[in-house]
């Protein structure tokens, strides 16, 4: 429902576990905030100042304290769970990889890393582009995530993935994409004067366009001045 009010499409395969957490917490957040205003509402009418009212010194509810306060400490715990839970399933146990890259944030773009003809990455005929990462669709991509100069955050918010790119650290991350299309990939951390135009595009493709792109980019690399992969 969410995701129709405000959030950008989702295409992920664990965007809806995030979606539904996020939904949960949203709903009891707002039952408990019109229960509280219902409350001051009420309070106010009832106890507000009268002709010939004195003020009277009332002493807590200590069972109805306590009650209210294991009601909370029990539902942040059980929320802490299904967090962890869903945080596992994401940082933690992802499945093998079908597609590798290298990506490396810098003032103030995206290098992603193709592995060359060879299929392996780390070798010489790595081919680098600046801010074009193309993935195919049902497919697992696995990066290899990192920093050249300040923290940048890697962010896609239509897969529901965001993860810090640290200088000096290789970190994780994973996706699924279940639709084809273009979308973004901004960087949420403010990293510098450049922040605001520091943006990258995904395209997820057909396996058969997919490798159709990469056919071309292995037979016109680009030059280490342009960064730019061919269209």
């Amino acid at each position: 429902m969410l995701e129709y009010l405000y959030f950008p499409h989702d295409i992920s395969t664990f965007g809806p576990k995030i979606d539904w957490l996020f939904e949960l917490i949203f709903w009891l957040v707002m039952v408990v905030w019109i229960a509280v205003m219902i409350a001051m509402v009420v309070f106010m009418i009832r106890y507000r100042t009268r002709p010939g009212r004195k003020a009277e010194y009332i002493e807590g509810n200590s069972r109805l304290e306590i009650i209210w306060t294991t009601a909370t400490a029990a539902i942040l715990v059980v929320l802490a769970f299904m967090s962890r839970s869903t945080w596992a399933d994401i940082k933690e146990h992802g499945p093998p990889g079908d597609v590798f890259y290298d990506v490396t944030g810098k003032q103030f773009n995206w290098e992603i890393t193709y592995p060359g003809p060879d299929g392996r990455l780390g070798t010489k005929d790595d081919i680098t582009v600046e801010n074009e990462m193309h993935v195919p669709v049902h497919k697992v991509v696995r990066i290899d995530l990192t920093s050249k100069d300040v923290i940048h955050s890697f962010y896609i918010p239509n897969m529901r993935l965001r993860q810090d790119a640290v200088p000096g650290r290789i970190i994780h991350v994973w996706f699924e994409a279940t639709e084809t299309g273009q979308y973004e990939i901004p960087c949420s951390q403010l990293c510098g004067f450049g922040h605001s135009g520091m943006k990258g595009n995904l395209t997820v493709q057909s396996q058969e366009d997919y490798d159709k792109w990469l056919k071309d980019l292995y037979a016109n690399p680009p030059s280490p001045d342009e960064g730019a992969s061919p269209r």
